[in-house]
């Protein structure tokens, strides 16, 4: 299993049943490929749309149907289609149970940078603001390290996307919970030990005695097609 479907696979679990949940760009898109059986959710665009869902097979795509990031997408039946204005409405009324986004960087106090790099082009803000301040929970899926560097840090140095700290990490290595302004340690992933956590994060983590590994499991077959 590579590690971005790993991640996807883990933070599936964290889904509930009857949940509004927005998908950001990139590897959060995964998790929608991923929901346990039984578990009916409905994913919401921030570009305008209620009901999205992977398309069945490759090749099915609608060029008047994307995700935020432009990539194809399908729609379940009653599936609703609005304005920005009114996806953003959503997001910052607080109507969203959970965001799953992005990171570049992580702190220790749970603020989260992933919108820009000093000195790179951006295209745009995006909504990534708008969800870590809207959403009543949010989850940080991200490869645990970037290029040998930790991303979960002491203080971020890039810029902050919110004031609001994030409520769960979920990396190829770990599962980290914010808990009262402190970084938890809760599950490993499959053949990860603890030493291989700590060497690779700079920030602070609290170690409880009751580590578990992450419920992920092999055989567990994507919904529609395997990205």
């Amino acid at each position: 299993m590579d590690e971005k479907t790993l991640i996807a696979k883990r933070v599936a679990l964290e889904l509930k049943d009857g949940d509004l949940v927005n998908l950001g760009i990139g590897l959060p898109t995964l998790v929608a490929h991923f929901l346990p059986s039984g578990v009916s959710v409905l994913f919401q665009s921030e570009n305008g749309l209620i009901g999205m869902q992977p398309l069945p097979e490759e090749g099915l795509g609608d060029e008047d149907l994307t995700d935020a990031g432009g990539s194809a997408i399908g729609a379940v039946p009653g599936a609703c289609a609005f304005d920005s204005a009114m996806s953003f409405g959503l997001i910052r009324g607080g109507h969203l149970d959970v965001t799953v986004l992005g990171g570049l960087q992580v702190d220790e106090q749970g603020l989260l940078a992933n919108w820009m790099v000093p000195g790179r082009m951006v295209a745009g803000m995006g909504g990534a603001m708008d969800l870590v301040t809207g959403a009543r929970r949010v989850i940080v899926a991200m490869i645990h390290t970037a290029k040998g560097k930790p991303k979960i840090v002491k203080q971020c140095s890039l810029p902050l996307t919110s004031i609001r700290p994030i409520d769960l990490i979920v990396t190829e290595l770990a599962v980290i919970e914010r808990v009262d302004d402190e970084l938890v340690l809760r599950e490993l992933a499959p053949g990860v030990q603890v030493e291989d956590v700590l060497r690779t994060t700079e920030a602070r983590l609290v170690l409880p005695e009751d580590i578990v590994t992450m419920p992920i499991k092999e055989d567990r077959e994507a919904v529609g097609f395997e990205p």
